[in-house]
């Protein structure tokens, strides 16, 4: 060892890469910048799902917040109204899906295999 350079202590590792508590609360306060972005992101992003051969079209942000609901006059029969009430339910409902889906892999994009309780 180099004389004047203090030897480290049993047990403790010197890293360049700033390996201790300050290089890790950087990493999450930049992990935590990233993910606000991405979030933001995600209100410009969109899913569109089309049901019932293209009679009920449902468009949602990666918010999960419903941007356009999207109905064909012809879809319209008033003796059969359940039927337009069911294409609506399952349009929205994969709709939401799919904008979960869209915000997991954008976060887990930034966090790899950890898994943060509330994102995914």
């Amino acid at each position: 060892m180099a004389k004047g350079k203090p030897r480290p202590m049993f047990g403790q590792r010197r890293s360049a890469a700033g390996g201790g508590p300050e290089g890790m609360l950087g990493q999450l306060q930049k992990l935590q910048e990233e993910m606000a972005k991405a979030q933001e992101a995600l209100a410009e992003e969109t899913v569109e799902v089309t049901v019932g051969g293209g009679m009920v079209k449902a468009v949602m942000n990666g918010h999960q917040h419903l941007v356009s609901l999207t109905i064909a006059p012809e879809a319209i029969d008033p003796e059969d109204v359940e039927m337009l009430q069911d294409m609506i339910v399952a349009a929205v409902n994969e709709a939401v899906e799919r904008s979960q889906e869209l915000a997991a892999s954008r976060m887990s994009a930034l966090t790899g295999s950890l898994k943060v309780p509330g994102l995914m």
